[in-house]
């Protein structure tokens, strides 16, 4: 029997559900948390041979005792994964450490982690991506923004998400910014004037794709965030070749094998100069792990299938053995708390019962990037999911603008 160790079951959710698959699958499944046993859900408990938690998952002598007491007790651990972005630097020392073979190890990192790194990954693959500098002060920041232009957009190199990223317009904006930074690397790229979409797919031990779906992000993940939008994106009904073909391409270059991958690019909504032509791809950043939030559950609805079951079966054969069935547009809308809406919480769920997957309130962790009240259904046609779009987004305070 395989010995797998998933680190922090409980986060989200959903990740139950991958425990649950490789039980199905044969597979000896163990976590490490810092949730009380008993906090866990049911559904949870039954999908761990055993649980060993730990008073923080930021303690790494602690977890490096629990993977080492797993050892003792059950011989060599096969795999170790959280799928979580903040975790991925955690997992690959810990596979270092005890040598486990089926994912990235400390070495490996740089490329996946760093987004100066991922630079030189996307040339080989001939992808083209936004100038750079890495941040020492305020005079080398400013001749590089000088040369490219504002604004420019500052992020920590080694960042999840949208975190303590910013767009300066001025110089007086990067003042401020040298000036109230922490002792994060940050990395300034020049703006893109441009919309996400992504490639995700579970990738097997061959690099190549066992599942595939993307998603496109029409606004700003950063104005999100720092503007407290609404949160919209959503999965494509069928994925288009060329992202299809940046995709695996850039799986080729980076080397991925047997992840799960969320891989992020541009697509650039004008000319722009140095960079291409209305509808060029350039490369945005790779995630090595499922996308965040609610999305495993929307491939789901997207594709009629089931991803835990794909990438559990990933995992312990290879190869996948759940069908994909038909596709649809999955459209996520996060509402902010304290707007006015024209369409209340029940006649938004009256207009679209016939298309509604879930909906509910968003975790606080999550509120940041995704809101606090979300809604996702599927749609047919690209009209129908704007439609809904208008409806979710319409307020009486855009009326009085």
């Amino acid at each position: 029997m395989k010995n797998f160790i998933f680190i922090s079951p409980n986060f989200p959710l959903t990740y139950w559900k991958f425990c649950s698959e490789l039980k199905k699958n044969g597979m000896r499944v163990l976590g490490i948390g810092d949730s009380p046993y008993n906090d866990l859900i049911p559904d949870l408990r039954n999908a761990l041979d055993e649980y060993y938690k730990v008073s923080s998952l930021e303690n790494y002598d602690e977890v490096f005792k629990a993977v080492a007491f797993f050892t003792f007790k059950y011989g060599k651990i096969d795999w170790l994964e959280s799928n979580n972005e903040y975790w991925l630097m955690r997992d690959a020392q810990l596979r270092t450490e005890f040598n486990i073979t089926t994912g990235p190890k400390t070495p490996d990192m740089a490329k996946i982690k760093f987004k100066s790194a991922m630079k030189e990954y996307y040339a080989k693959a001939g992808i083209p991506t936004a100038r750079y500098h890495l941040v020492e002060g305020y005079d080398d920041a400013a001749e590089f923004a000088h040369t490219v232009g504002y604004p420019v957009v500052v992020k920590p190199d080694n960042g999840v998400g949208a975190n303590n990223t910013y767009k300066l317009k001025s110089d007086e904006d990067l003042r401020f910014f040298i000036d109230t930074k922490d002792d994060n690397v940050y990395i300034m790229e020049e703006f893109v004037n441009a919309y996400v979409q992504t490639y995700d797919a579970i990738i097997d031990s061959n690099g190549e794709p066992l599942f595939e779906s993307g998603n496109v992000t029409p606004l700003s993940l950063m104005d999100i965030v720092n503007n407290c939008s609404d949160s919209v994106y959503y999965l494509v009904k069928d994925l288009p070749e060329r992202i299809r073909d940046a995709g695996l391409r850039t799986v080729k270059s980076f080397g991925v094998k047997s992840r799960f991958i969320h891989l992020e690019f541009f697509i650039l909504n004008d000319d722009q100069e140095g960079l291409g032509k209305k509808g060029d791809i350039l490369g945005l950043e790779v995630n090595m792990r499922p996308a965040g939030g609610y999305t495993p559950e929307m491939y789901n609805y997207s594709q009629e299938t089931d991803v835990y079951k794909i990438w559990a079966d990933m995992v312990a054969f290879d190869k996948n053995t759940k069908p994909i069935g038909n596709h649809h547009y999955c459209a996520f809308y996060g509402r902010r708390d304290g707007k006015t809406y024209k369409l209340d919480d029940y006649e938004i769920m009256m207009k679209y019962k016939d298309n509604m997957k879930m909906w509910g309130r968003i975790p606080e962790a999550l509120s940041g990037a995704m809101a606090n009240q979300m809604y996702v259904g599927n749609f047919d046609t690209e009209e129908e999911m704007n439609q809904f779009y208008r409806d979710m987004s319409a307020t009486y305070e855009t009326d009085a603008e």
